[in-house]
């Protein structure tokens, strides 16, 4: 165990100075009375559990529990959780600070990155579920039955309401910096709060002035536009003098938006024989057409959208939790990243949020080999009929989940007696009415009886992985100072 500390980076070994780099992830701990302590090494965890002083509290993320020592008998310096928030991924980090003098005698902040985590949202999948549902009601509003008006569009939304899709993200980030909050100490929070200029980025140069009122479409009209840019022709067969409809390069059904730049004019024909194909398949044939046709095509905005509506609502959420909250732009992360020498993911902009100095010498000399990846899955459906792809009941649901004792997403363990799979199996299950439950595994799925199982935690609506840090250890350089010229 002690070369195990030693060899990691993690603790001082003789000298006074902390070399750092990469080190194994730290396990949380809680103390007798289940209240939050400091992360400790693997090693250490495994020494605890070994010697039956401390007991597994929670596989994931690992969590261990000790059993003779209480948070008054401890000595807890506290964490920092550092945020990264993203549209379609969340970095989450815990370090801690410490005061360290460097080779000139002058005092220095040194931060250590103790667990990673990345968060991997569904707010596509939420929003794609919400528009099939859609088109499921509006099917059965004209198909095989009389017409009926729409609803009118008066009703009214609550302040601050946000689309599902979007208090998904919000939610779930809140959710797990609240668990950080249970199994750690944290002290404070620390959370990177950007804005996205979508004008600037749809211009493709910074705006000044007047600029920010001319957009694509001043002083014009869509269609007007189109028929201008496109020379009153089919973009796909240069078919003029015909009825031209206006098509979406990448489809509204596939996640297109009605962005101009996402708008061509299409003949009759040419827009049926396309459909829902992206243009990318719709035009493979013919290579020139599609290069010419992509050029026009611009980088999507849908995540600085995301971003930019959901920043303030998720800054007032983590206020909730009772830990102090500081905001920091975009920019600084970058810059602090920039200056590690570190690469560009969730886990290691978040690991760079806050404030470094880096001309005094402060600097980050530790980060984490091991990422636990955290994947929002749900926790099943309400629907209790499930359809098929036209929108028609094709089987009915079960009206209970739990059968013999599991749900969908329990984490098991399975001991399979005889057979191919003989053995010992762990991984989430997909239960079954009829107690043949399925098990998902490395290797493949399996069926399983639900005599052979064995329930290692309950599904909490996440799937959990790892992964390694795909980026090299950062490294102590020396940071240039400024010298003043009095």
């Amino acid at each position: 165990m002690e070369t195990a500390e030693n060899g990691s980076g993690d603790v001082p070994t003789h000298g006074h100075t902390y070399a750092g780099g990469i080190g194994a992830s730290r396990i949380f701990v809680l103390s007798k009375d289940g209240r939050p302590l400091m992360p400790c090494h693997p090693a250490r965890a495994r020494e605890l559990l070994g010697k039956g002083r401390a007991v597994v509290a929670r596989q994931a993320p690992f969590t261990i529990r000790l059993k003779d020592r209480t948070l008054a008998e401890s000595e807890v310096d506290g964490v920092q959780l550092r945020i990264d928030p993203g549209s379609k991924g969340t970095g989450l980090a815990l370090t801690d600070e410490k005061k360290e003098a460097d080779e000139q005698g002058a005092t220095v902040t040194v931060r250590r990155g103790l667990i990673s985590i990345e968060l991997q949202h569904r707010g596509d999948q939420i929003r794609m579920c919400m528009q099939q549902r859609a088109g499921y009601r509006r099917r059965r509003r004209s198909a095989n039955c009389r017409y009926r008006a729409p609803r009118s569009d008066n009703r009214t939304r609550p302040g601050g309401w946000l689309p599902p899709s979007l208090r998904h993200r919000v939610d779930t980030t809140v959710s797990l910096a609240r668990r950080m909050c249970r199994y750690a100490p944290v002290t404070e929070i620390h959370m990177e709060r950007v804005a996205f200029d979508t004008h600037a980025m749809s211009a493709g140069t910074p705006l000044t002035g007047a600029e920010r009122q001319q957009g694509t479409l001043a002083g014009t009209e869509i269609r007007s536009y189109l028929l201008t840019k496109w020379n009153r022709a089919c973009a796909y067969c240069d078919a003029t003098g015909v009825p031209l409809n206006i098509d979406h390069l990448r489809p509204r059904s596939r996640g297109g938006s009605d962005r101009v730049s996402n708008l061509v004019l299409a003949c009759v024909p040419c827009n049926q024989a396309k459909g829902s194909t992206p243009v990318e398949i719709f035009l493979t044939h013919r290579p020139d057409r599609l290069a010419k046709i992509l050029r026009q095509v611009r980088t999507p905005l849908h995540d600085a959208a995301a971003m930019n509506a959901t920043r303030w609502r998720l800054t007032k959420a983590l206020e909730t939790l009772g830990r102090p909250v500081h905001a920091w732009s975009g920019g600084r992360t970058k810059w602090n990243r920039t200056a590690m020498g570190l690469g560009k993911t969730h886990t290691l902009d978040a690991l760079s949020v806050g404030r470094l100095d880096h001309e005094s010498g402060d600097a980050i000399v530790r980060l984490p080999v091991q990422v636990l990846i955290v994947k929002a899955t749900g926790r099943g459906s309400y629907a209790r009929i499930t359809p098929d792809r036209f929108g028609f009941p094709r089987l009915r649901r079960a009206r209970a989940k739990q059968h013999f004792g599991y749900v969908t997403g329990d984490l098991v363990r399975a001991n399979m007696p005889t057979g191919k799979w003989a053995g010992t199996w762990t991984g989430r299950i997909s239960v079954r009415a009829r107690g043949q439950h399925s098990l998902a595994t490395a290797q493949g799925r399996i069926n399983v009886s639900h005599w052979n199982l064995r329930l290692v935690q309950r599904g909490d609506g996440y799937g959990y992985a790892t992964r390694r840090e795909l980026v090299p250890s950062p490294s102590r350089k020396p940071v240039e100072r400024r010298v003043n010229s009095s």
